[in-house]
């Protein structure tokens, strides 16, 4: 199929990943290239040489003087994004040569201006419900479908009426064979971004609190937060790493004891405690999300509630997992092939159907 594949003008779909949606979004893209589909991929500039990326926004925008003194104009950051997907959706209006689009952007125009297109337009939602979004799907073609990242994320969606067709669950997969089990060993650890949500503070009081070592990984995404709530608990019983790339992460989470998972937010997913699986290394989590869909007695524990001594007890309780059992339970339910071989099937049938593919139908 000649499949479309939109993500991020934020940041590169290049390790090391940003967070999930650009590492989801590059596993995606490479699974279904390896299956022989003609895919382009639209993306932020830096983005893996290997997926042939296009740029999605080749210039940047240039204001005028005049245009900057406009009191009530919003962030240029914001603005940038904007003049990326307006240019993007043009560029693609009316053109036939796509089978099916794929939206793996959090951006409302792609959903906004799905009625220029001439190929159905999927959309993955990765975030709860968000006004821009919510607004964009009222003027969503009658090709547009959408798909959820988690039973959880549908169910936060469902107070939206504007869908021609009930949202669909595809749960996330990650690749078994590059996130390999690994021997485990004594310390616990955290990845992710390190942003309030993410709560990788609660991560360190909880693993000390269960007298535990923890090690945490992944790009400061909020300075002022990393500067007052995580460096000043830093120190012998919790070492930050940095933001590491796959391989090294592969390390780190496959000769750990238990990964901490402690978003303090209803997590639409929670892909790094699908990674962590695959290598055999059990769970602790806050019970947010997705995640309350992904861990289970075979493979981690769910804390009572967001307190540090809540989840310093599932921390206890994951350590008696069995690794070997914990990874089955991934490459049963969490794998990459499975998560690619329902969106296949989802784009044959809509290239299938002629109605599905006029939004005049």
């Amino acid at each position: 199929m000649r499949i479309c594949l939109i993500a991020s003008s934020q940041f590169p779909i290049a390790e090391p990943f940003a967070g999930g949606l650009e590492a989801h979004t590059h596993a995606l893209a490479r699974t279904l290239k390896s299956r022989g589909h003609e895919v382009t991929l639209f993306a932020a500039a830096g983005s893996d040489p290997a997926l042939e990326a296009e740029a999605i926004h080749p210039q940047s925008l240039q204001l005028t003087d005049q245009a900057r003194r406009d009191i009530s104009a919003a962030p240029e950051s914001w603005m940038q994004q904007h003049h990326a997907y307006l240019g993007l959706m043009l560029q693609l209006a009316g053109a036939c040569q796509f089978d099916v689009v794929h939206n793996n952007s959090l951006h409302h125009l792609p959903v906004a201006m799905s009625q220029l297109l001439d190929a159905p337009l999927v959309t993955t939602l990765h975030t709860p419900p968000t006004p821009w979004l919510e607004s964009a799907m009222h003027y969503a073609g009658h090709a547009a479908r959408f798909v959820a990242v988690s039973r959880a994320t549908a169910g936060a969606w469902s107070y939206t009426a504007e869908f021609s067709a009930p949202v669909q669950v595809i749960t996330n997969g990650v690749d078994t064979c590059r996130w390999r089990p690994g021997p485990g060993g004594n310390d616990a650890v955290w990845i992710g971004r390190i942003a309030p949500e993410k709560a990788p503070h609660l991560a360190i009081e909880a693993a000390r609190a269960a007298g535990i070592r923890l090690q945490l990984a992944g790009p400061v995404m909020d300075a002022a937060y990393f500067a007052e709530r995580v460096q000043p608990l830093l120190g012998p019983a919790a070492v930050y790493r940095g933001h590491l790339c796959h391989q090294q992460l592969v390390e780190v989470v496959g000769a750990s004891a238990v990964a901490v998972v402690s978003p303090i937010w209803d997590e639409p997913y929670g892909l790094v405690a699908a990674e962590a699986m695959s290598c055999g290394t059990p769970v602790a989590a806050t019970p947010r999300g997705g995640l309350i869909e992904l861990i289970g007695p075979a493979s981690g524990a769910l804390a009572a509630d967001d307190s540090p001594a809540a989840l310093a007890e599932a921390i206890r309780t994951a350590l008696r997992c069995d690794r070997m059992r914990v990874r089955q339970w991934a490459q049963r339910h969490l794998s990459l092939t499975r998560m690619v071989d329902e969106y296949e099937e989802l784009y044959a049938r809509l290239a299938r159907n002629p109605k599905q593919r006029s939004p005049t139908a």
